[in-house]
Formats: structure tokens, C-alpha cells, sequence
């Protein structure tokens, strides 16, 4: 698969275009944004354990039915994905309360929802994603009734799925993010939406459970240290990271340099 000019560059992703019009390459940067990037570094690494931590967990969801733009992971920082029109909301699902919920409504950090939440926010940096309802969707054509209805299902659906992975190791599933985008179908002649973006510590709060650390991109946001320690952690809990591998050690430049386990 020969990898073309760049089709487009966001905030920790690249896109590269292929020989085959229906896939693309994604490319995972190290680098670490916050605050609509008003907060910005490079983090050496990140890009590969996310590129890495977020191939495990779509292959998870697609083993549980879940349909994915993941076709396969090339390299350390590359995947090779389905190219798909991205509905312009991103879907978040909380379990937990914190973040801009607690700030928007008054309530209490940590408090456990009765139910999972789902907001939809635009996707639009410039505007800094804003939350927007369902009718908003519906009256500028973001995506219709069925597609909405579609997506609900299916986020509810992979936040239990993706509770229990965690949970078998350790960690809570706070809340996180999803992006979804249609596809062509060439079997059945019709647009399909499928699940798209990544799922990783960047897009998703993850805390320990008997500790409530945070194992995810708040440690860059709220200045705690240790960010590629943290997803390390995580890597390793899901299985995906040799025991003996010390992050802080390897030079990421030379992607010769470290192994993961295959899962």
C-alpha cells in the first residue's frame, strides 16, 4: 500500500492518501494539545501508544460487532483505515461525572450518573465544540433521525463493551468520545455509518480504580507529569505492552526499538 499526499492534518492525527481510493493511512502525532489547542507540546511517544492502544480496542469492538474503519495497523504510528465521510458531531458518553459537566451543572466530581449520559458537541474547533442538541443536528443536516437513532444504539452499545475491558483491569471508564462517519457499501448500495476517529487515553478518561489516578490526557491538561507513564499503564493492563518495557527508556525515533505483544 503506497502512501500519497496528505489529505488532512488535525490536532494529534494525519491523513495520507493511498492507491486505493476507498482507504487511506492514518498517522498518530506525538503531539499533545489541550483547551482547543491553546495548550500544545510534543510529547515523544504518544503517538505510537495510542496508535497501538486504540487498535486494540477497535479490534475488541469489532470482534463484538461493532463495524470500524480499522483495516489494519501498519507500522508504529500508522493504520490503515476505511476513507469515510465524518459526520461533523462528536458523541460523548459519560458514566462519571467530571470535566465541563461538573463546571456546566454544579455537580459534585466523581458522582456516579444513574445512567450513561450521551451530548452531542459541533465539531468545530473555531467555535470551540460547542454542545448542541439533537434538533440542532436535525434542523442544520448534520445527520438525520435514522443515522442519530443508529449512533445512540451504537455508542451505548460499545460504552459497555469498553466498560468491562477496563474494568477486567482495574481502570474506570469515566466517560469518552466517539466519531462516527459514513461509508459506501457497494453490496448493498447504501451509505453505512461505521465508527471512525480513535479510541485511546487521549479521547477518553480512564481512572484507577482503587486509586482514582488518572491514566489518561488529563495529566497533560491539568499539568500532572507522566502522561506517557500513564498510558503506558494502560497499555500494559490491556495486555498489549511487554511487563519489563520502561517507556522512559526507548528512543521512539527508531521504531525498531520497542515490541508490543500481539493481542
Amino acid at each position: 500500500m503506497n502512501k500519497g499526499k496528505k489529505l488532512y492534518e488535525g490536532k494529534a492525527k494525519i491523513i495520507y492518501q493511498t492507491n486505493d481510493k476507498g482507504l487511506v493511512i492514518q498517522h498518530f502525532k506525538d503531539d499533545a494539545t489541550a483547551f482547543n489547542a491553546l495548550k500544545k507540546a510534543n510529547i515523544e511517544g504518544k503517538g505510537v501508544l495510542n496508535n497501538r492502544i486504540s487498535e486494540y480496542l477497535l479490534n475488541t469492538l469489532a470482534q463484538c460487532g461493532i463495524e470500524t474503519h480499522l483495516v489494519k495497523r501498519l507500522n508504529m504510528r500508522e493504520q490503515l483505515i476505511k476513507q469515510v465521510e465524518i459526520i461533523p458531531v462528536e458523541f460523548v458518553i459519560r458514566n462519571i461525572a467530571t470535566g465541563s459537566l461538573t463546571k456546566r451543572l454544579g455537580i459534585s466530581e466523581g458522582t456516579v450518573l444513574n445512567k450513561p449520559l450521551l451530548e452531542y458537541y459541533l465539531k468545530n474547533d473555531e467555535l470551540d465544540d460547542p454542545l448542541i442538541s439533537k434538533e440542532h443536528i436535525y434542523s442544520f443536516e448534520w445527520a438525520n433521525e435514522q443515522e442519530i437513532q443508529a449512533i445512540d444504539k451504537m455508542s451505548l452499545r460499545i460504552n459497555d463493551i469498553l466498560q468491562g475491558v477496563f474494568r477486567g483491569v482495574g481502570i474506570k471508564l469515566i466517560d469518552f468520545k466517539l466519531e462516527y462517519g459514513r461509508t459506501w457499501n457497494k453490496d448493498k448500495e447504501v451509505n453505512e455509518i461505521i465508527l471512525a476517529d480513535e479510541i485511546s487515553p487521549d479521547t477518553c478518561r480512564l481512572w484507577d480504580i482503587k486509586t482514582d489516578k488518572k491514566l489518561d490526557k488529563d495529566r497533560f491538561r491539568k499539568d500532572l507529569g507522566n502522561l506517557i507513564e500513564a498510558y503506558q499503564d494502560v497499555a500494559r493492563r490491556l495486555g498489549i505492552m511487554p511487563e519489563e518495557m520502561n517507556i522512559s527508556e526507548v528512543n521512539f525515533g527508531k521504531t525498531a526499538s520497542i515490541k508490543f505483544k500481539k493481542k
